[in-house]
């Protein structure tokens, strides 16, 4: 009986517990000590905290499982992280995951803690069948434009993957490929295969910027990641414009023609 038990020791062997009907929590439920009251909440808040995770992975997983059962082996989810930024690269992965995969709790990588991503791009990096990357630079962004960019990250992303997908999973776009893909609206949050292609573009070009700002520390890239922040404005106002900044985009832009109007060089 729990009541022999410390309240530490009953609260470690709660830790072990995974199922609802294991005889131990019937035990702590005739243990009339609030303590284990508490702990038995508590656990049953985590329990239904696991099942919702458990649920949203299993929907999540719903176009890798039908596209399995219609004969694809090979499904790449794809995604990039920095159209918006004045600063800084577009980056776009690509990701094959086995068809066993399981991580409860993968999403879209905006929903997610700095420290929840770093644990899931290890999981995804450790276990994935196959990992591509694409990244296309300020410099070439200014001269094709955004899109154009976009697009070429995850096409450079699908060709780094090392085998080639024979179905595509795409958050929101089209890629002109003869390969069969479906562009899936807000897809890191709808397909598991998105969702950890957004987990490691974005943990790849954060880890970059964080390289950037301390180059130039004046414009907060550790932090905004070279979106256009109160610290980066005043950083840009003071400091001028960095080999990193993106000169087709506002402000930088207006900044910069300033510049060469006043015969300042660049």
């Amino acid at each position: 009986m729990t009541k022999n038990m410390k309240i530490k020791d009953i609260s470690d062997r709660l830790l072990t517990i995974k199922e609802p009907n294991d005889p131990f929590l019937d035990q702590c439920k005739m243990d009339d000590r609030k303590g284990v009251s508490d702990l038995l909440l508590k656990w049953k808040k985590s329990y239904q905290k696991e099942l919702q995770l458990q649920n949203v992975f299993k929907q999540m997983c719903t176009n890798e499982i039908e596209l399995r059962k219609q004969g694809y082996s090979v499904v790449a989810g794809i995604d990039e992280v920095g159209r918006g930024p004045l600063a800084g690269p577009v980056v776009a992965c690509a990701v094959v995951l086995p068809e066993d995969f399981y991580c409860p709790g993968l999403t879209d990588s905006k929903q997610l803690s700095e420290t929840k991503r770093n644990h899931f791009y290890e999981i995804i990096r450790d276990q994935a069948v196959a990992i591509g990357t694409g990244i296309i630079d300020n410099g070439e962004i200014d001269k094709i434009n955004i899109y154009e960019a976009t697009k070429k990250a995850m096409l450079t992303a699908i060709t780094n993957l090392g085998i080639m997908p024979d179905y595509l999973l795409i958050d929101a776009m089209r890629l002109e490929v003869p390969v069969p893909q479906l562009s899936i609206i807000k897809g890191d949050s709808k397909s598991i295969s998105i969702a950890a292609a957004s987990i490691m573009a974005k943990v790849t070009r954060d880890r970059m910027m964080k390289e950037y700002a301390v180059q130039y520390p004046h414009y907060a890239f550790e932090k905004n990641m070279g979106y256009g922040t109160k610290a980066h404005l005043e950083g840009l106002d003071q400091f001028g414009i960095t080999p990193w900044h993106r000169r087709s985009f506002s402000p930088v832009k207006e900044m910069s023609e300033r510049n060469k109007t006043n015969g300042f060089r660049m």
